[in-house]
């Protein structure tokens, strides 16, 4: 405690001396020596404090004018947001460059102007927001700048060519009323065309205004009258030979066309017959391809399947009409379907080969497919490549330990199917889909229907559903390894049920970063490893998806498109502004305000970059449970110093007032 108030002095003074710099600083008048800028329930007006620690200066329409002495700055070490927007600050951009700490700076509504050197952010690695709009600011825009999330200049006077910027991160950009020209980089046409409005001398395709490479020089007027019939013959004998060309040009322009549409039309027809003959009959086709007759491989594989065999005796005892001839050893010319599950029902590979086929999509293990047997029963089948790595036998014992797994949070696989190339696994079909179609798909009743109380109780389904996981999967390091939205099916009554659980010891090690969330976590990213805080990590994206309602970049192989949603996160926390960057049809559920804000920090605290200062499951659910019983009234504020203490450790973010502008954090995009 004693640390922090002769931290907190020396911030004071910094502050004071800054303030100085200021022609007409009344709207500052808190800002004293004998103060504490960072007080709880007192801070300074403009101070953003986070446990006791400058970490923001916003100064908006306040009316400032006068310099900006960055100098005190230099000693708020954790200083990371800066802001005087809408103010009277003129002259040449001050040298906040040198705060290279710094995440946002936002310059905007000001009167500066001048040219800003193109080395000017070089050094600001740091630096994820910058709004630099609304001034006089002329020249060319900086060349070196770091990769940003956000960059505004709009309302400026730059000219010049627009930069190639690295748009990797980049979400918000507007260089709209300037002075540029030239044709717009490819790496900048992500972005819609009032973007690089009123700015007339730019070009491209964005813009639906062709650009003009070259122009034709023009012909000098001393030409004499030979050089001019000279010309005239050679144009009349070129007309010629060009109206020959033009003519076998369109013959064979022509020729090309109806040959591709030939082609579209066979291809269309083909995929149509491939999808009458059902998922199974393709399997069949390509299975021609690695043996002479697929039924060797069932010859083989039938004396290996006795209890399959036994279970479609049963099956065929009790009448079930879903027995025949792929069930057990069968002759269905493809293999043998084993059952692993049969409480719903006993079914052959016939069944599955004679059933009417939908493409459900494709993900990291391969396509995935729905199909409607005979009878009206509905499966998903999901043919899956790069599973090379057990034999039949230890593949069939994997399947077998999974298919025996019970809860109400988890969906186990009901068959398989073994090929050395490809193998097919069969699950329970849910018709209302996954978490991912309900959030960012689907705006229909169901989607209305996700109101707070119903978030909570998925992430808490989630958390037991990986719990239940962990406990039968414990020699596994990883007991699910690919935990996103995706992945989570929800029943009837928005019960969460987990799926694609268990199959890191399935996947070949050359496809796992592929094909597995778990290994796009930071420590996978950096040093190759995982751990069960891998899970956790992913977790925490799931709950920090539900609450924002944004798709998370995290889940693209790319990076491209997307919200980052950990920096998302710590955006809002840093700022205050919370409820604000929630979900709307969450944060429409007022009285839950404390339960969402205290949700957040466990997403935050479980997508740490450090494994270490994550929770693990176990606490997790401990917290999420806390925040149910803490009831819909409570507003939130009591308390939240300790849970964002709980959440973070001693990371260095916390709960501030904040513009619904945000910065990053070293941990968050480390």
């Amino acid at each position: 405690m004693v640390f922090r108030l002769v931290n907190s002095m020396s911030e004071a003074q910094a502050l004071v001396n800054f303030k100085a710099s200021f022609s007409d600083p009344q709207a500052l008048k808190d800002w004293v020596v004998n103060s504490v800028p960072c007080k709880e329930g007192e801070e300074w007006d403009g101070v953003i404090c986070n446990h006791g620690v400058i970490s923001g200066i916003r100064l908006e329409g306040m009316r400032l004018s006068g310099k900006i002495d960055v100098n005190p700055l230099l000693e708020l070490k954790g200083l990371r947001t800066f802001s005087i927007i809408n103010n009277y600050f003129s002259g040449a951009i001050p040298e906040i460059n040198r705060i290279g700490f710094l995440r946002a700076l936002y310059l905007s509504g000001n009167q500066f102007s001048g040219e800003i050197p193109s080395d000017f952010f070089q050094k600001m690695r740091s630096l994820k927001k910058l709004w630099l709009n609304d001034n006089n600011f002329t020249g060319q825009i900086p060349s070196q700048i770091p990769q940003l999330l956000e960059l505004r200049l709009e309302n400026n006077q730059f000219s010049g060519n627009l930069p190639n910027l690295s748009t990797t991160l980049l979400m918000e950009f507007n260089v709209s009323n300037n002075k540029l020209e030239g044709e717009i980089p490819s790496s900048l046409s992500k972005f819609s065309a009032s973007s690089f409005s009123d700015n007339s001398g730019l070009c491209g395709e964005k813009l639906n205004k062709p650009c003009k490479n070259s122009v034709e020089a023009p012909k000098p007027m001393e030409n004499t009258e030979q050089e001019q019939n000279k010309e005239s013959a050679a144009s009349d004998s070129n007309s010629s030979s060009n109206s020959n060309t033009v003519k076998i040009a369109a013959i064979v322009v022509a020729s090309i066309l109806v040959l591709l549409a030939l082609l579209a039309l066979l291809y269309v027809r083909s995929r149509r017959k491939k999808n009458e003959k059902g998922i199974l009959g393709s399997v069949r086709s390509e299975s021609n391809n690695e043996v002479s007759s697929a039924s060797v491989e069932v010859q083989v594989a039938a004396p290996e399947k006795k209890e399959e065999t036994s279970i479609s005796r049963k099956s065929s005892r009790n009448g079930s009409s879903r027995r025949g001839k792929g069930g057990g050893g069968g002759n269905g010319g493809v293999g043998d379907l084993v059952m692993v599950n049969s409480e719903r029902g006993v079914f052959g590979m016939l069944d599955l080969m004679k059933a009417a086929a939908e493409v459900l999509g494709t993900g990291g293990f391969g396509s995935s497919y729905k199909a409607v047997m005979a009878d009206g029963v509905a499966v998903v089948v999901k043919r899956m490549r790069e599973m090379n790595v057990l034999t039949k036998d230890g593949f069939d014992a994997e399947m077998r330990k999974l298919g025996s797994l019970r809860h109400k949070n988890i969906l186990t696989p009901l068959a398989y199917h073994y090929r050395k190339d490809e193998k097919l696994v069969v699950s329970e079909y849910v018709p209302k889909g996954s978490l991912q179609y309900l959030l960012h798909g689907d705006r229909g009743p169901s989607h209305a229907e996700l109101d707070w109380p119903t978030g909570l109780k998925i992430v808490r389904g989630i958390v037991e559903g990986m719990l239940y996981l962990q406990t039968q999967l414990a020699s596994s390091v990883l007991s699910h390894g690919n935990l996103k939205s995706s992945n989570v099916l929800l029943g009837p009554d928005f019960e969460p049920m987990l799926v694609d659980f268990g199959s890191c010891s399935l996947i070949n090690p050359a496809n796992l970063s592929q094909a597995l969330f778990a290994y796009k976590t930071p420590e996978a990213l950096q040093n190759g490893q995982v751990s069960p805080k891998s899970d956790v990590y992913c977790l925490g994206v799931v709950i920090l998806e539900i609450l924002s309602g944004k798709f998370p970049s995290q889940y693209l192989n790319n990076g491209n498109g997307g919200i980052d949603v950990v920096l998302w996160a710590n955006s809002a926390i840093s700022e205050g502004r919370i409820l604000e960057m929630l979900d709307p049809q969450l944060a429409s559920s007022k009285s839950y305000t404390g339960q969402m804000e205290r949700l957040l920090y466990v997403g935050v605290a479980c997508t740490a970059s450090n494994p270490e200062q994550r929770p693990d499951m176990v606490e997790a659910l401990r917290r999420i449970e806390e925040i149910q019983n803490k009831g819909a009234q409570e507003s939130g504020s009591k308390g939240q110093d300790e849970w964002s203490q709980r959440s973070f450790g001693s990371s260095s973010v916390g709960s501030q007032s904040g513009h619904r502008h945000s910065e990053s954090f070293d941990f968050a995009i480390s």
